[in-house]
């Protein structure tokens, strides 16, 4: 059931036996997909307010009609070891929405990759995508192969073999994907270059996060970690507040995390904390940020070995308990449902000001609920990571226009955009009388813009 308020007006019953009809349809329906249900509530309980105001939605029932992706395509990818064994995976495209662009959405390769992460991954692209202002809709894709301790050689047949089946269904005025966990420039370059010899014809703005040589974009492999950075200052000004000696954690150690901390770094804040899938290190008196980047970057080998050339730090064997650090700002920047009620209140006792969602849907319903309540300022992913998406589209702008933009250039239309995001969610909250309530915001925000295009362009 949505909305654990106990006392509603008339009107809104109204919206919230709407909403829970068609949640209970969909949980019936597809009662495993845990991830989607999740995020299904979570933005439906948003945007109660804006269905309390604006009638035509229900009249045109737009929320049964984009809670259901207009395509989603499933296939298998069989592959050869370098055994001369032959593997097989499963690979995805959910297509949400397409209604303000093409599909946009990364291309994870991870083992918990299966349907439902899919769904809920596509369907907050959907308005994340919307926030940043480009004319980009929503997708998402995968398969349940795990790179990891997979050869050069591994890796490249699997990849061509995933877009053997996949270069059927996108390109450049259909559904442009990107990388996403698991799928860096390498990963990225094996599909482009499947795509190119599959078309016979070089597609540039058919895949983003390409390589320089090859239509890539400069700043975007920094572009999610600094967009978070970009939209959490835009948060601290509103307080009148700055980076400036506050203390950050952040979970990963991957191009997210480490360039949020580079930036905020650069804004002098200091990071005591960061983690990896195995456990995480703590420095009182701040992380190095080059032996992070050497150890992930260059030797690829886990966060333990940091205590090795810094051994004042320590290492701890559990990651989930980074949250137990003391913190003015978190950054949850791994993966989803990462931070639960218990982490919540932890950092909400040891005096938490920011917490912010680098990673997709990192905090539970309960942990953000416990942040909300407590007066902790809270950015929610689609909007704090939207900077990866952002940059993105800029690379497709980019191509489209066969030019190449220097890291200013670029740098400078990400914090703009991220800038944009922060106002339009701050302005959304604060009309539909949620002020500081930038969950609400966001999801209106970015849910106003594909609905009302929904409409104009009719049912069909």
């Amino acid at each position: 059931m949505l909305s654990t308020k106990e006392h509603v007006t008339k009107e809104e019953k109204v919206v919230i036996d709407y909403m829970n009809k068609i949640y209970e349809k969909i949980k019936e329906r597809d009662p495993h997909e845990k991830e989607f249900l999740q995020a299904t509530k979570i933005l439906f309980d948003s945007l109660i307010p804006v269905f309390v105001k604006n009638r035509t939605y229900i009249e045109n029932n737009v929320l049964e009609r984009l809670i259901e992706p207009e395509r989603v395509i499933s296939f298998r990818v069989p592959w050869v070891d370098d055994h001369g064994n032959v593997q097989v995976n499963r690979g995805y495209r959910v297509q949400f929405n397409s209604a303000i662009g093409p599909y946009k959405g990364g291309i994870r390769f991870h083992p918990s990759v299966n349907l439902s992460v899919m769904k809920f991954l596509a369907l907050t692209q959907i308005f994340k995508n919307s926030l940043t202002g480009q004319a980009i809709g929503g997708g998402k894709g995968g398969a349940d192969f795990d790179p990891k301790g997979k050869s050069d050689n591994e890796i490249m047949h699997f990849c061509q073999s995933f877009m053997t089946e996949l270069y059927k269904h996108i390109g450049p005025d259909t559904d442009v994907p990107a990388g996403d966990i698991g799928v860096s420039r390498r990963e990225v370059g094996y599909m482009f270059g499947q795509y190119k010899r599959l078309q016979g014809a070089f597609h540039a703005g058919v895949l983003t996060g390409k390589g320089l040589n090859y239509g890539g974009s400069l700043g975007r492999t920094e572009a999610t970690g600094y967009g978070t950075i970009y939209f959490v200052d835009e948060m601290l000004k509103d307080q009148r507040m700055n980076f400036r000696n506050m203390t950050i954690i952040t979970s990963g150690s991957g191009n997210v995390a480490i360039y949020a901390m580079e930036k905020a770094i650069k804004l002098g804040a200091k990071v005591v904390a960061c983690s990896d899938s195995n456990g995480y290190v703590y420095d009182k008196n701040g992380l190095s940020l080059q032996t992070i980047k050497r150890i992930k970057f260059s030797e690829g080998a886990r966060i333990s070995e940091y205590i090795k050339s810094h051994p004042e730090a320590e290492y701890f064997d559990d990651c989930s308990k980074i949250w137990s650090v003391p913190c003015d700002i978190a950054l949850p920047c791994a993966t989803q449902n990462e931070i639960d009620e218990e982490s919540a209140n932890m950092l909400v006792k040891n005096g938490v000001k920011v917490v912010a969602e680098g990673a997709n849907m990192p905090c539970t319903i309960e942990a953000i609920d416990i942040f909300l309540d407590n007066g902790v300022l809270f950015g929610p992913a689609q909007a704090v990571n939207a900077g990866g998406v952002a940059c993105s589209s800029l690379e497709m702008a980019q191509n489209s226009a066969r030019l190449s933009w220097t890291f200013e250039q670029v740098d400078e239309e990400l914090q703009k955009i991220m800038k944009n995001i922060y106002r339009n969610c701050t302005r959304a909250a604060n009309k539909y009388e949620h002020p500081g309530n930038l969950v609400i915001g966001a999801n209106i925000a970015g849910f106003t813009k594909v609905a009302d295009t929904m409409i104009e362009q009719g049912v069909i």
